[in-house]
């Protein structure tokens, strides 16, 4: 018998885009109503009644602005103006009857609605595969698994790595994995199913939470006397919750099973905020608060970190909150003092009304405590990325560096105005540098900034505190939760990302419903409004049906990245990876082969793309391109390895143990490049070093089938038949269903005459795998030298129907059929 020739050869599977770096996978009593910011406890309940229940007929416009000026000029208490904001408030959420009817307003039918269509978009995913990043974050995930102890989640990164390694890439979000360990357990393994249905729930969730979140943010912080919070902006918080619920740009993280991060992030980070807000619930002086509720909210914000890094920024959403609501900060005003040069300014008791700075140092406090605790989990320094990552921080100008930052900010805005060109990946070439401020994608540079100051100015500048408060809360909603992705404090591992636009394209839902609302208001022609607002949400949910449907498989996904991004060679080197997967080796070698045109750098392109000229004998090529790799990429490990095989492949021993030496040298745990290098010795006849070798691929995976055979045959060629059975035992014992293992371990006890043992191995053997013809030719031969003729004959001619050209068997079947001859002959 000789050794199994099977190698291990490392191909790479389809690249991830966030947060990881190129990986190497084997393979193959009614106080004054402040109803334009701030709260009030009431022990009226008319406005519940009027919003939450409309009776058998719905109040108009001109109802509620007369109960409002009514109910505020029965109390006479607080500032006029407060009133006036009333007013202009119901008016302004009135002017969206004509799109939001009035059967809809109640909060159970809007949550319904809301969470209807959430899980309609998406639906279409819930029986896909598990596609792109999905790979290495689950099903190669060893945390999901329930041999690795639940604490080793608290020390590992997203992918399964330890922290502390070099190569990981800092990701840490134990929570979501502990999810996806949990979906493991429930399914009883990898099926995509379970993963889809709670990604698809969990956006749902998310949907019917911003429905409370936004009439906060529209419509004022407002409790009854029981702690009932009132939606005075029951209009606005609906449609802006429609439109957030069915936005194309958040397909990738509701039918990626990994975008769970970016779904239990925002989860928790909508819960800190409402948490929040609950702290001025059972108050009935104005500006006091529940110290338990702002912690619980902190530790909410901790939650929603360990979840997805950004959950964090909702302590920022939350102290700009407090000073624009309840500590009703007026901008203008202060602006307008410092002109005037107003001593009041000098005063600190508007911070200290209420506990404005006590919850202000809370929050400070908090966020810091929490960044200092997972700074000191995280271990090391930032995780490494390289420039195909991110090309835009690797520019040695500032300026460019700056110009393309930006750059990357207007594409992330139009991905929300206009998400029709979705990606699932934007790196490599995607979206060229630019070099010079000549470049004519400097204007979309110039209209966000345009867009934006304009915005800002008007959330700072504008006489109507309405106007100022959900401006203001707009763009902290749309800005905050984007700051870790933005380059500004450290360098992220992506260009552009969908993915990080979930949580910020809740403020921009709400600055489009803004913007309807002020239009309706200021225009007569009320029903192109409506229709152009319905046409936005059918579009959206046609494109979020469509696009979930290219998520269902890679192959449909990596195809409809090459009409968005042509030059991005990560593109063609997935669509690549998918063919070659599926066998199509020459359409494979093309897309390969464009990657590389596209990036010669692309050192990944090269190791799989060698790998497919090396099975095609190509080998001259093949050891060219690997050679290139590891130049570019010296500690290209798997690259090592597979040019050892290639240089293996054309006798140059040498070359190729110093190859193999190479790659283990980068990687210390290679137990499959210990394999490939025990079977170059084996074939240099250097018995000792090829077992070594052997021995330190099952020590550092002891379930590696290949090594423990090769150990057996090897001693069993050399006549070391007890060595050989002790070996294979262990191995049985630590893989007891190998049926390769039971045929070697069986030959090795029939040349020890243990039959009986020996026959049980080759049965169990042909149970597992009843047509492999060298499994019934040598159970024949035991048979044979036991002297069971009847039964040698029979598995002789098993064997021959299987495999007919198999020589040796036709010659021990010959002689068993002289042996039968002459024995018939005595006997007559």
């Amino acid at each position: 018998m000789g050794f199994s020739r099977q190698e291990y050869w490392s191909g790479l599977p389809c690249l991830p885009s966030r947060d990881l770096p190129d990986p190497e996978i084997e393979p193959m009593s009614l106080t004054s109503p402040v109803l334009a910011g701030g709260f009030f406890t009431t022990s009226t309940t008319w406005e519940a009644r009027l919003l939450y229940k409309p009776a058998t007929k719905a109040l108009m416009c001109t109802d509620v602005v007369s109960l409002i000026s009514q109910v505020s000029s029965q109390q006479n208490a607080g500032p006029r103006g407060r009133q006036g904001a009333a007013v202009r408030m119901a008016e302004w959420d009135a002017s969206l009857d004509h799109v939001i009817p009035s059967s809809l307003l109640p909060p159970f039918w809007a949550k319904f609605l809301v969470g209807f269509a959430s899980l309609m978009c998406f639906a279409r995913s819930y029986d896909g595969d598990f596609v792109f990043d999905d790979s290495e974050a689950i099903v190669n995930n060893k945390d999901l698994r329930a041999e690795t102890p639940l604490g080793d989640l608290w020390h590992h990164d997203f992918w399964g790595s330890r922290l502390s390694s070099n190569t990981s890439h800092k990701s840490y979000r134990p929570l979501t994995v502990l999810t996806f360990r949990m979906n493991y357990y429930l399914s009883g393994g990898f099926h995509p199913v379970s993963f889809h249905v709670v990604n698809i729930a969990l956006h749902g969730g998310v949907c019917v939470l911003l429905v409370d979140v936004f009439s906060v943010l529209f419509g004022g912080l407002q409790y009854t006397s029981r702690g009932r919070r009132l939606n005075l902006a029951p209009r606005s918080s609906l449609l802006a919750a429609l439109l957030f619920a069915v936005h194309p740009v958040h397909t990738e993280c509701v039918a990626g099973v990994v975008g769970r991060a970016d779904l239990l992030g925002a989860l928790f980070f909508l819960l800190s905020f409402l948490g929040y807000c609950k702290a001025f619930r059972e108050t009935n002086k104005e500006g006091t608060h529940s110290t338990f509720w702002v912690l619980l909210s902190i530790l909410l914000g901790a939650v929603a970190m360990l979840c997805k890094e950004q959950g964090i920024t909702v302590l920022g959403l939350n102290a700009i909150f407090d000073i624009l609501v309840i500590g009703k900060l007026n901008v203008l005003e202060i602006v307008r003092k410092l002109l005037r040069k107003d001593r009041s300014l000098e005063s600190p008791g508007m911070l200290r009304t209420g506990g404005l700075l006590f919850r202000m140092t809370l929050l400070a406090l908090g966020g810091a405590g929490v960044l200092y605790v997972r700074w000191k989990i995280m271990g090391t320094g930032p995780p490494v990325f390289t420039e195909v990552d991110n090309p835009a921080s690797f520019a040695d100008s500032v300026l460019v560096r700056a110009i393309n930052y930006n750059y990357y900010y207007s594409l992330n805005a139009w991905l929300l105005l206009c998400p029709w060109w979705l990606c699932f990946d934007w790196s490599m070439g995607c979206i060229p540098l630019i070099k010079s401020v000549g470049d004519w994608r400097v204007i979309a540079l110039a209209a966000l900034w345009f867009c934006l100051i304009g915005l800002i100015c008007q959330a700072l500048c504008s006489e109507d505190s309405h106007k100022r408060r959900i401006l203001t809360l707009g763009l902290g909603f749309l800005i905050i939760p984007f700051l870790p992705a933005s380059n500004l404090f450290f360098r992220v591992g992506f260009v552009v990302a969908e993915r990080v636009l979930y949580l910020p394209s809740a403020g921009y839902c709400m600055l489009l419903t803004f913007g309807f609302a002020a239009l309706s208001k200021h225009t007569k022609k009320k029903k192109l409004i409506a229709a152009l607002i319905l046409g936005i949400l059918f579009l959206n949910t046609l494109r979020c049906v469509v696009r979930s449907g290219e998520w269902r498989s890679e192959d449909h996904l990596f195809r409809s990245a090459l009409s968005v991004c042509p030059l991005n060679a990560k593109v063609h080197y997935n669509v690549g990876k998918n063919l070659a997967d599926k066998g199509n080796q020459t359409a494979a070698i093309r897309y390969y082969r464009e990657a590389v045109r596209l990036n010669p750098k692309y050192v990944h392109a090269m190791n799989n793309l060698g790998n497919i000229l090396k099975e095609r004998n190509e080998l001259q090529e093949a050891e060219e391109l690997l050679s290139l790799a590891v130049q570019i990429q010296p500690d290209f490990a798997a690259a090592w390895m597979n040019l050892g095989i290639v240089q293996n492949s054309l006798k140059r021993f040498q070359a190729a143990e110093q190859s193999y030496r190479t790659a283990i040298k980068h990687r210390r745990k290679y137990p499959d490049c210990y394999y490939n290098l025990g079977r170059l010795y084996a074939d240099l006849n250097r018995h000792v070093d090829a077992l070594n070798a052997w021995r330190n691929a099952t020590v550092l995976k002891p379930e590696h089938s290949l090594a423990w055979n090769n150990m057996i045959i090897l001693l069993d060629n050399t006549g070391n038949l007890a060595q050989a059975e002790a070996v294979g035992r262990e191995a049985l014992e630590l893989i007891p269903n190998d049926h390769s293992l039971m045929f070697s371990l069986a030959n090795v006890l029939g040349k020890s005459q243990k039959y009986k043992e020996s026959e049980a191995l080759f049965l169990k053997a042909i149970k597992a795998h009843p047509n492999t013809a060298s499994y019934h030719g040598n159970l024949a031969v035991l048979y044979h030298r036991w002297g069971h003729l009847d039964l040698a004959k029979k598995h002789y001619e098993i064997s021959l129907r299987l495999d007919p050209t198999a020589s040796g068997t036709k010659e021990n079947y010959g002689l068993l059929r002289r042996k039968l001859e002459q024995m018939q002959k005595k006997n007559v």
